[in-house]
């Protein structure tokens, strides 16, 4: 059992923080992880059809992480996708971006795993999947 699935991810996070999911992204590169991420960011403005594209991504993919910041609170978007999630039966991790100080979790991930950002608590989940 050396070879790990390769887990399509998908990446919530406000819109101020792609630095933290370029950072997961590398991260995951590094550690000769093997698994994929399906990151869709909202780079187009918000319409219906974005929402209608975004839900199919979601669903295809094995798991959602939500990175988990002072400003996910008022990230709709990122909000939306965790929502989505939840709703398409996919499994959902919230990991805090900053160690110090941890934004207040959205309550859409109310019952779901919040953890530290280690690279053994986001291996945990992705073998969990």
């Amino acid at each position: 059992r050396h070879m790990a699935k390769n887990n399509r991810i998908f990446i919530a996070f406000a819109a101020e923080d792609s630095n933290y999911r370029d950072l997961l992204v590398g991260q995951a590169k590094n550690a000769k992880s093997t698994f994929s991420f399906v990151d869709m960011s909202v780079k187009q403005p918000w319409d219906s059809q974005w929402k209608t594209n975004c839900r199919s991504k979601i669903k295809g993919c094995d798991g959602l992480i939500a990175i988990v910041t002072s400003r996910s609170i008022n990230a709709d978007g990122q909000r939306w996708e965790i929502k989505c999630a939840n709703e398409e039966g996919v499994p959902v991790i919230g990991i805090h971006a900053q160690k110090s100080v941890h934004g207040v979790v959205p309550s859409e991930l109310t019952g779901k795993k919040v953890i530290d950002w280690t690279w053994d608590g986001i291996k945990a989940f992705l073998d969990s999947l």
